[in-house]
């Protein structure tokens, strides 16, 4: 089976995720080529797991000071170059299309009347889970960007459906828990913003990941700027005692399977963030704030509580689920792998610091017993 491979570049969370679907989909002995769109190809980083991968513009949003910018999105998208790239990309030679929210490949897909299976979090939306309340533009963008004619949706919990559990392992490192370490990821917030945020808390130390960074040496010593690297955000991530973050996806799932504390601040205008912080905070799995808030970060870091999940290894399930031709009912793959996890037993914990909330759900969360 010959597999043509579309992914995502905005952020880190879609490329993380196929980085782990790659060594999965050859040792399944499936062969696949890569395109990721989304982010120029000159600021991606550690793509060896693609190879010789395709690279197209595709879509993205425009986020400014946190927020998505509708007016830099608009500016900067170029509808006729995505257009032009569906047409001109030839899927006739591959038996199937996974996308990971990747428009260009999906949309190609679908105009040759190619197979395309989506697979990500995104997908995940098409089912009864917490959501912020989208309105009937943002709820036809978010099915249609990068559609599909199946749906392999992640997310932390099945809420019922029939989805699957996130692909994020997470090993490669010792796990240990040092204290008074906490790592920062938080892109699409300035420098200043952040340095003056986490100033006052002398008593910590924050390694800060971010694609500004200072130079080494500059700022104060308990703020430690890097820029992006995943050996070094790895390594980082394995042994600190919690992480602030925006509310995406990918970072969150590794935290949560390394049992660390959790801080997030979705991006402003981001339905899907705005979700991921919902979710989180009804599951009991992390703690949220609408804005960047120094008495909140205080209060988490005086009391925060970490969640530790272990979540069975999607990536090689979905590889073989691919290589017997997807005829299996995701169903049935669903319910195989949730009966693998571990979730935990959060009956007996209070969070009295859950008063960060995101703006309210379009859906119950449904059940939240182990399936």
């Amino acid at each position: 089976m010959r597999i043509l491979y579309g992914i995502q570049g905005t952020g880190n969370g879609h490329i993380t995720r196929a980085r782990a679907m790659a060594p999965a989909l050859a040792a399944a002995g499936l062969a696949v080529d890569y395109l990721i769109s989304g982010r120029d190809r000159a600021r991606l980083f550690d793509m060896d797991p693609f190879g010789d991968f395709d690279h197209r513009d595709g879509l993205t949003f425009a986020v400014r000071e946190g927020r998505i910018s509708s007016w830099h999105t608009l500016v900067e998208a170029r509808p006729l170059l995505f257009v032009r790239d569906i047409r001109q990309l030839d899927v006739s030679g591959y038996d199937l299309v996974l996308t990971d929210y990747e428009p260009v490949t999906a949309w190609a897909a679908r105009l040759k009347q190619k197979r395309v299976i989506g697979l990500g979090h995104q997908y995940a939306f098409r089912y009864p889970v917490p959501q912020y309340r989208n309105g009937p533009v943002q709820q036809a963008l978010m099915t249609r960007f990068a559609p599909a004619d199946q749906h392999l949706g992640l997310h932390w919990h099945h809420f019922g459906q029939p989805i699957l559990p996130p692909i994020a392992p997470v090993g490669g490192h010792p796990v240990s828990q040092e204290k008074g370490l906490i790592v920062v990821y938080l892109p699409f917030e300035s420098t200043a913003t952040i340095a003056a945020l986490l100033a006052p808390f002398e008593r910590h130390r924050f390694h800060i990941y971010h694609p500004d960074s200072p130079l080494p040496g500059q700022g104060l010593d308990h703020l430690q700027w890097h820029r992006p690297s995943r050996e070094g955000f790895q390594a980082d991530l394995h042994r600190c005692a919690g992480v602030i973050c925006n509310a995406g996806f990918e970072l969150a799932s590794e935290t949560l399977q390394l049992g660390k504390k959790l801080l997030v601040k979705p991006v402003a205008g981001q339905p899907e963030q705005y979700s991921n912080a919902l979710a989180l905070d009804l599951l009991g799995y992390g703690y949220t704030m609408s804005e960047l808030n120094r008495d909140k970060v205080d209060r988490w870091l005086a009391s925060g509580c970490a969640t530790r999940i272990v979540y069975p290894d999607v990536a090689a399930a979905i590889c073989q689920w691919l290589k017997e031709g997807a005829r299996e009912p995701i169903q049935a793959l669903s319910d195989r792998l949730w009966r693998q996890t571990e979730l935990p037993d959060l009956t007996a914990q209070t969070r009295t610091d859950h008063d960060l909330r995101a703006p309210p759900a379009t859906s119950s969360p449904g059940r939240l017993s182990n399936g």
